[in-house]
This record gives C-alpha cells, structure tokens and sequence, in this order.
C-alpha cells in the first residue's frame, strides 16, 4: 500500500500515531497482524504503537533490501503479513526462497 514516495511514508507514519490498526491494515491488510495490534491497542494504547512501528520498519527494511537486490530468506518474528515479510514486493510464479 504504501509506495516508494516517501510522504507515504511520513504520512503511514502520521496514521499510525493517532490509529495505530489503521498504519497496521495500511501495509499488512486484513489478518492475523491486524488482529494482534486491534488487541494490543485495547490493552494499552502504547503497546499498539510498538507494533505497529516494528511492522512498518520491518516492511521499509524489506523493501529498500530488495530494491537492492538482497534478498534475505529469515523470516521477521511476530510478523505473520507475507506482504510485510516481503517488503511489499510481489512474486510470480513458483519462485523457491
């Protein structure tokens, strides 16, 4: 969702300070990730932040990575998004990793 223009990146950023499961559904979509953040979020309003911001650095990291061409194979823990695993990035095909 978010692109290579970096006011979407600042304004992910400016969401999630407010929403933090609005920053989450932005990059992750609907799933178990958003899931995690809605409860984090209703158990405290900073542990949702948290989350958040370590999905969005994780999904930036990936994507600047494989713009790079370093294409890294461990998975990030607590992320269970394979759009934010991947940076955003899309495979076609049956591509082994």
């Amino acid at each position: 969702m978010a692109g290579s223009n970096p006011i979407s990146a600042v304004l992910l950023i400016i969401i999630t300070i407010f929403i933090p499961p609005l920053g989450v559904f932005m990059i992750a979509g609907c799933g178990a990730d958003l899931f995690v953040n809605i409860c984090l979020t209703l158990l405290g309003y900073f542990p949702g932040h948290i989350h958040a911001f370590y999905l969005e650095y994780v999904y930036f990291d990936r994507r600047d990575k494989g713009r790079l061409g370093q294409v890294g194979t461990k998975r990030a823990p607590g992320v269970y998004s394979e759009n934010v695993q991947r940076g955003g990035t899309t495979t076609y095909g049956t591509v082994a990793t």
